[in-house]
């Protein structure tokens, strides 16, 4: 690792890109924790102490602590996040978008711009809603005092107004990180978010119980180890090409493969389903006290029995659903053929892409199961330590694990791939 980091700052051209990558990240960090204008940040951080488990510990590991306590980058990257992947789900219903898709570079572009309008629209949803609860005291329950200065219209509406200029802050800087930085921008602002509250929940735990703080450390460090073994994991379908001669040339006869990884789905999955089993806990306070009460009993808390079958269930259905309109296989089966391939046994055209489907089907089924046991491992966790405090500070969640593996072995391949660029030295010399 040593010997990377030494190559890395040697090159001057990656190590301004590196730079320039760890400036960003310092930048959006700073926005983290700056409040917005009108907010008590004393009285903020006095309830939030008192304040976890449940919807607050999910909340505060998604948006790195910035959310709960009212920052201008407290939305942080979810609505752009969110944006691009309901635009990848219109594509699949809006012929528009989908042309738009297959027009390359130019159409790309649109799509950008168009995810760009969405990410506005989503927030300002998000920053009304976190505003209106904070200003009616419901965004920390039991907070004896309001957390807002004043809760007139005109500091309402600069909150608001705050909170998405910091999201359309935070967007353009990941656009800055993709074009001249290390990694892709939104995974790493992502990464940071998470990254940024470890610190806290792990310190929490070792003044609780040190013994269950090294328990979590050790075990953590194996489902690392598991989750970058299956990330990994790919089924390579192989692609053999057949010689042409064109005029005296003869070219093809190579034989290449088609990645298909184990997990196809990626993070896509989890987000989707946190967000979704949210937005309960997220309306609870605006419905009548019995039907608030049967929320908060099944589907706040992690650890009851019809939270964990909505939980396994919708990470599975999304899993399935999020391949099957990202990989198509009659597109894939007719770009092989476009180009003279074929594989072996199997005849182009149709039996191609069944077969293609087919075995994308067989691996989805590991790749969703894998996806749910990730995201149960903390509620066994949970009935191992037998903790109440160790319970609610716990930091190793599937969505949190998937982030900073995915994104972490991402940026590690960009960089190696720079470096082997750079130390390719050609045949003239």
């Amino acid at each position: 690792m040593l010997t990377v980091l030494t190559r890395v700052f040697r090159a001057p051209d990656l190590r301004g890109k590196v730079l320039f990558t760890l400036g960003i990240i310092v930048l959006f960090r700073l926005g983290q924790l700056m409040p917005a204008p009108g907010v008590d940040i004393v009285v903020v951080r006095q309830c939030l102490g008192s304040a976890s488990g449940g919807v607050f510990d999910m909340v505060q590991m998604l948006s790195g602590g910035a959310m709960l306590q009212l920052s201008v980058f407290a939305l942080g990257v979810m609505p752009y996040i969110t944006a691009s992947i309901v635009m990848q789900l219109l594509a699949v219903v809006i012929p528009r978008l989908d042309a738009l898709r297959k027009e390359g570079q130019n159409g790309q572009a649109k799509i950008t711009q168009y995810t760009r309008y969405a990410t506005v629209g989503l927030a300002v949803l998000n920053a009304g809603t976190v505003v209106a609860l904070a200003r009616t005291g419901q965004l920390l329950p039991g907070c004896p005092r309001p957390l807002l200065r004043d809760d007139g219209l005109l500091t309402v509406s600069v909150i608001v107004l705050t909170m998405v200029a910091g999201t359309c802050a935070v967007m353009w800087m990941g656009e800055l990180v993709t074009e001249r930085g290390v990694g892709n921008g939104m995974s790493l602002l992502i990464f940071t978010q998470v990254v940024a509250v470890f610190p806290a929940y792990l310190s929490r735990i070792f003044v609780i119980s040190p013994v269950s703080f090294v328990v979590m450390i050790v075990s953590g460090l194996f489902l690392v180890a598991a989750v970058v073994f299956v990330e990994q994991a790919q089924r390579r379908v192989p692609v053999s090409y057949a010689k042409q001669l064109i005029g005296k040339r003869m070219y093809g006869g190579r034989n290449t493969y088609i990645p298909m990884k184990v997990n196809q789905a990626g993070i896509v999955p989890v987000i989707f389903t946190s967000s979704l089993l949210y937005l309960p806990s997220l309306a609870a306070p605006l419905l009548g006290p019995e039907a608030r009460a049967w929320v908060e009993l099944n589907l706040t808390s992690g650890t009851h029995p019809l939270y964990m079958t909505a939980y396994v269930l919708l990470i599975a259905g999304f899993a399935y659903f999020y391949v099957s309109i990202t990989f198509n296989p009659e597109e894939v089966a007719d770009g092989i053929r476009k180009y003279g391939g074929f594989v072996p046994g199997i005849r182009p055209g149709r039996p191609t892409a069944q077969y293609l489907a087919y075995v994308l089907s067989r691996l989805t089924a590991p790749g969703a199961l894998y996806l749910a046991v990730l995201a149960l491992l903390p509620l066994v966790a949970f009935a191992i330590l037998r903790d109440p405090g160790t319970q609610q500070n716990f930091p190793f969640g599937g969505a949190s694990i998937l982030i900073m593996v995915g994104v972490g072995l991402d940026t590690v391949k960009q960089i190696e791939a720079q470096l082997q660029q750079r130390n390719y030295e050609g045949f003239l010399k």
